[in-house]
């Protein structure tokens, strides 16, 4: 990255499309995060699904210790690790592993998820997400904040101190994706970046920034901001790819199971790709550039993660390339 433009990565959702299986959408991911360091992107994030296709990598973590080893410069960051899933300091070891082995390439993101049926097939339960996270994210920083011992005497992780190996040689950074304002506080109180979805406008991810500086702790935090990109000829022609693909891929999310068996609510797809198509970075180069200059503007925000897997695999390594060769210089 250089001094004069944002740091810019990939956000790749590992989404499954018609014609690949399982095993080659995840070949696809590497594909893209490779063809995202040689176009000259600063990282690539990783999101994490279970049991469903919408996004087939159930560990972002394995994911990154794959692509950090298959890269030399790319930073690699999960976006997000699922804490309600996971015990903390395990979680806490495994990004302090690849931490230390990339020459501190990895950036550690976490969610509170959802109420899926993960909670009962991980025996993590509903209450750990209802009003765990608190409490869970917590024991995930002190395992992470470089001190030589772990312990906790809380509700649901109770344990003795014990050596936190392989130490941190700092206090490793958490990102935080969120959704809802209380996360937003969360995040907000304990000084902690944020991840802001691809859903919200510049408006929406503003307000959002401006309800965490009333709530944050004293000190600078670079948030990073998710979009949608589409690089084409004309911005026409963008938009009938994503119209053709991005519904079908969408209706992937219907999969998810609610852990009380009541049925999730579903979005009117057709209606949101006409919000995403209107809110983000799609069209040829300078359209995209436009764009994320606004949010730049609109937001202060100083780092991107663009999502390019939206018009298929067919198309996405032609879009990185843009990416890097036509957008990139123009952001600086």
């Amino acid at each position: 990255m250089t001094a004069g433009r944002p740091r810019v990565d990939l956000f790749l959702l590992a989404g499954q499309f018609p014609g690949a299986d399982h095993a080659a959408t995840l070949r696809h991911a590497v594909d893209y995060a490779i063809a995202a360091e040689a176009a000259g992107l600063d990282g690539v994030w990783l999101a994490e699904h279970h049991f469903i296709s919408y996004g087939v990598c159930p560990s972002a973590v394995a994911l990154a210790g794959y692509l950090l080893g298959r890269t030399t410069r790319l930073r690699v960051g999960t976006a997000a690790a699922i804490l309600s899933n996971r015990h903390p300091v395990a979680l806490a070891e495994e990004a302090a592993l690849l931490d230390a082995v990339s020459g501190g390439r990895f950036d550690l993101g976490v969610a509170r998820g959802g109420p899926w049926v993960d909670l009962e097939v991980f025996g993590t339960g509903l209450d750990r997400f209802a009003s765990g996270f608190p409490e869970s994210l917590d024991l995930l920083l002190d395992a992470l904040s470089g001190r030589e011992t772990v312990a906790a005497d809380g509700p649901r992780f109770r344990f003795r101190p014990v050596p936190v190996v392989p130490r941190p040689v700092r206090a490793m950074p958490v990102w935080v994706a969120a959704t809802s304002p209380s996360t937003v506080d969360l995040a907000a109180r304990r000084g902690l970046p944020l991840l802001l979805g691809m859903h919200q406008d510049d408006a929406a991810k503003a307000d959002t920034l401006r309800r965490y500086a009333e709530a944050a702790a004293p000190g600078a935090v670079g948030h990073a901001s998710a979009h949608l990109v589409h690089v084409a000829g004309t911005a026409a022609q963008a938009y009938a790819e994503l119209r053709a693909t991005l519904p079908g891929w969408l209706a992937r999310t219907r999969e998810y199971v609610r852990v009380d068996g009541s049925p999730p609510a579903h979005r009117d797809l057709d209606a949101y790709v006409e919000h995403l198509l209107a809110i983000h970075p799609i069209g040829p180069p300078e359209r995209c550039v436009q764009r994320l200059a606004g949010t730049l503007a609109a937001t202060g925000v100083r780092h991107v993660l663009l999502v390019v897997e939206g018009a298929g695999p067919d198309r996405v390594l032609e879009v990185i390339e843009r990416i890097g060769a036509d957008v990139l210089p123009r952001l600086e």
